[in-house]
């Protein structure tokens, strides 16, 4: 136990204080952890389990999906709709919410929305605001599906290990899906608030002729699906309703996304080639997921987590784990670090308290996808770095920090013992 403690301890130090790269921390860690006999060997097995093959297929998915042009098309679309200010940003938020369940990974998001933010001809002002916005709602709307990141993967998985029952797609889809798109539509009127004026709001939008000011481009008027959009469209709408009805057909959730995997590669059908997607595969990502999954079961199975927990109040537990979770960006950039060494120390803490370790967990992983305050709390806000000054971050995180911590308690609260996920 104590080992693992210090292994855990140095690993969160290197983690937070040095320029070390996080997959080799984690990986490090682990492989101490395996030559001191704290993990079994059979434990990396976990690098070729259902959570990383899950992933590894999700990726092929969204390379072949982003490849067709349906997300950009989708985005651009919705976005050239547009004819305000408000109606702009919120319209934004909303393409961006759907892109989550087209790409498994919040800087691959932020990569395809990249040219999007480009391509609007817009105001100084109203630009930066549009810069600030991009990857707010991206890392904010991450919670509406199981694999829109990977921490979520992390959460579950720890969830089976500790109580043996996890989180589904389906069930986090139908817990998050609620809090994404209300924290889409709030942060847009937050930005509105915090980097425009009245009038910048009341403008209206000038869609053509493309040289005003506040003119869209008239490609995102474009119409009519391609063959390769509508086939990306199709498999991936029978990948989703597949995962969501598992309890129907018991099909494993990595079966089905890697046959959509191979359908969307198939030569002369699909949209790309096998080769091409495991090319874009972020697979040192994947092995720092594995590794952090290996660290928060090693804490899990030591007893080590069981331990930290007691040394932390039950009173107010909630709160406490909401609060810890929204600030724990500060010093742990890594969002699947973050779940890795909170989620661990949740799951006993709800134990103790008579609380429900699912919904802790759930709530601790949704408020640790705040990540706004500065440009390396996560790599979407960094890739924005150029559109918005860095002070900007820190006024937009003043406010939205303690809103997103309000709707994650008020849902925890008040929605989601309705939809199977009580506190008790």
């Amino acid at each position: 136990m104590i080992l693992t403690m210090v292994v855990f301890a140095v690993a969160v130090v290197l983690w937070t204080c040095t320029p070390l790269d996080d997959t080799f921390v984690a990986l490090a860690a682990v492989v101490t952890l395996l030559l001191f006999g704290v993990l079994p060997a059979s434990a990396a097995a976990v690098l070729g389990g259902s959570t990383t093959w899950l992933l590894i297929a999700a990726f092929v998915l969204a390379h072949g999906v982003s490849a067709s042009g349906l997300p950009a098309r989708l985005a651009t679309s919705l976005v050239g709709r547009a004819r305000s200010v408000r109606g702009l940003l919120h319209l934004t938020a909303f393409a961006l919410l759907l892109t989550a369940f087209f790409v498994p990974s919040t800087s691959g998001r932020a990569a395809l929305a990249l040219p999007v933010h480009r391509e609007l001809r817009v105001g100084r002002r109203v630009s930066r605001a549009l810069g600030v916005l991009f990857p707010s709602v991206i890392l904010l709307t991450a919670v509406a599906t199981l694999v829109g990141a990977g921490a979520h993967l992390i959460t579950s998985a720890l969830l089976a290990e500790a109580t043996g029952e996890g989180i589904g797609f389906g069930q986090w889809l139908l817990l998050g899906l609620p809090l994404a798109v209300v924290s889409a539509h709030v942060t847009a009127e937050v930005v509105l608030w915090l980097f425009t004026s009245r009038a910048d709001r009341s403008r209206p939008l000038v869609v053509d002729p493309p040289t005003v000011e506040f003119a869209v481009p008239p490609r995102v008027r474009r119409t009519g699906l391609s063959r390769p959009e509508i086939t990306s469209l199709v498999i991936l709408g029978t990948v989703s309703a597949a995962w969501l009805t598992e309890p129907l057909h018991h099909v494993a959730p990595e079966v089905v996304a890697l046959a959509g995997a191979v359908a969307i590669t198939v030569p002369r059908v699909g949209t790309t080639t096998l080769k091409a997607a495991l090319a874009e595969i972020p697979w040192s990502l994947l092995l720092f997921m594995a590794a952090t999954t290996m660290l928060g079961t090693a804490l899990i199975r030591s007893g080590a987590a069981t331990t930290i927990a007691g040394l932390v109040s039950p009173d107010r537990l909630l709160l406490t784990v909401i609060a810890v979770s929204l600030l724990a960006h500060l010093v742990i950039q890594s969002r699947s670090a973050r779940s890795s060494v909170l989620v661990p120390i949740v799951i006993p803490l709800a134990a103790a308290a008579g609380m429900n370790p699912a919904a802790l967990a759930f709530a601790s992983t949704a408020a640790a996808g705040f990540c706004h305050t500065f440009t390396s709390s996560a790599k979407p806000v960094a890739l924005f770095a150029h559109a918005y000054r860095p002070r900007d971050l820190i006024k937009l995180s003043v406010v939205l920090a303690p809103i997103t911590g309000a709707l994650v308690l008020a849902c925890a609260v008040l929605l989601w013992p309705h939809l199977g996920l009580p506190l008790k």
